[in-house]
């Protein structure tokens, strides 16, 4: 075995004790500037308790992968084969859609529109299609580390099949701005999202591995030590929560990678509790409209549904997590058939 890996490792356990290290203060800085969220009453009555936790607890994972990837940059000067200048991209990705998710959850703390409501939804729509469009053309015009990208891999059939940029374009922008709001629904129980995007990055790390993509593995692994050092203090009972800054941040950048490794027709199966939360809620509103007041579920995203059938919210957060790292194995399981 190379060092790639055990590195990429070592990455993610120091980012890791990083995060855990500052969490505490930072939950107390989020305090004190009173960064509380504003629980909608339109969601389950159990979570009112939850109004006034600190929120925006995503930058604790935005801000360490952000300086540790500058800093693994800066190292390319000594040693030019430590990591990648690609890795750049799904790090502007993150940060992009992470001052956006920001933008967001201030808006929504400050009341500018409804009681927990950001932005408008139209605006945030719009942004996330300008950034990921950005991302796309530079996957599909500058050359350099992007062997993977403008194109796929299908499962069970031995080449890399590329798209021209005509096509491949709008499905990365598809790709990232679907994943993105997918992880951002996915983030309403007490640390959802950052178990299931910490274990679908794991996937897409080992992804990269195996195509020999060293700098998009150290990326991976970064983002879930943060997730992890995050979650030390997002388990339930969650002392801060995400916030859009770090949910929209790490779907984007999830899809990114995905592109990357060229193996995005896997990430319904590697992410698959976020993609069944945005379906859920698609499935809701078109069948509410089609029959006039109908449902089909007690609530979306479908983590509340099984919330009001009796689960707990740790039930609810250990089963869909234990139905997305079987997802995330047999993901990379296809990813190695040829």
């Amino acid at each position: 075995m190379t060092a790639e890996l055990p590195f990429a490792l070592t990455l993610g356990a120091i980012t890791f004790l990083l995060t855990a290290i500052w969490g505490g203060p930072f939950v107390e800085i989020l305090r004190r500037l009173r960064l509380g969220k504003q629980i909608r009453a339109t969601g389950p009555q159990s979570h009112l308790a939850k109004t006034g936790t600190p929120t925006m607890g995503g930058i604790l994972i935005v801000v360490p992968v952000v300086l540790i990837t500058l800093g693994l940059n800066l190292a390319r000067l000594v040693h030019a084969e430590l990591t990648g200048s690609s890795i750049l991209l799904p790090l502007f990705v993150l940060l992009g859609f992470g001052v956006l998710g920001a933008w967001d959850d201030l808006e929504g703390i400050m009341g500018v529109r409804e009681r927990g409501e950001g932005m408008r939804a139209r605006t945030k729509f719009a942004a996330q299609v300008v950034l990921a469009t950005v991302t796309a053309c530079v996957m599909a015009f500058v050359g350099g580390g992007f062997q993977n990208a403008n194109g796929v891999y299908v499962p069970m059939l031995p080449n890399f099949v590329p798209l021209p940029p005509a096509l491949w374009i709008p499905i990365a922008v598809f790709v990232i701005v679907g994943t993105s709001n997918a992880v951002n629904i996915a983030d309403g129980l007490d640390g959802l999202a950052g178990l299931i995007a910490a274990s679908a990055f794991a996937a897409y790390g080992v992804i990269a591995h195996l195509q020999g993509q060293t700098f998009l593995v150290q990326f991976a692994f970064i983002v879930v030590g943060a997730c992890f050092g995050f979650l030390w203090y997002n388990a339930h009972p969650a002392q801060m929560f995400m916030g859009d800054v770090g949910s929209l941040a790490l779907g984007a950048a999830l899809g990114t990678l995905a592109l990357m490794t060229g193996q995005w027709l896997l990430l319904p199966i590697i992410a698959i509790i976020p993609v069944m939360d945005i379906l859920s809620v698609i499935i809701q509103v078109a069948y509410f409209r089609a029959t006039h007041g109908k449902r089909i579920f007690r609530m979306t995203p479908i983590h509340h549904h099984f919330e009001l059938s009796g689960w707990s919210e740790t039930q609810v957060v250990q089963r869909f997590w234990l139905v997305g790292i079987l997802a995330a194995m047999f993901g990379v399981a296809l990813a190695l058939l040829r």
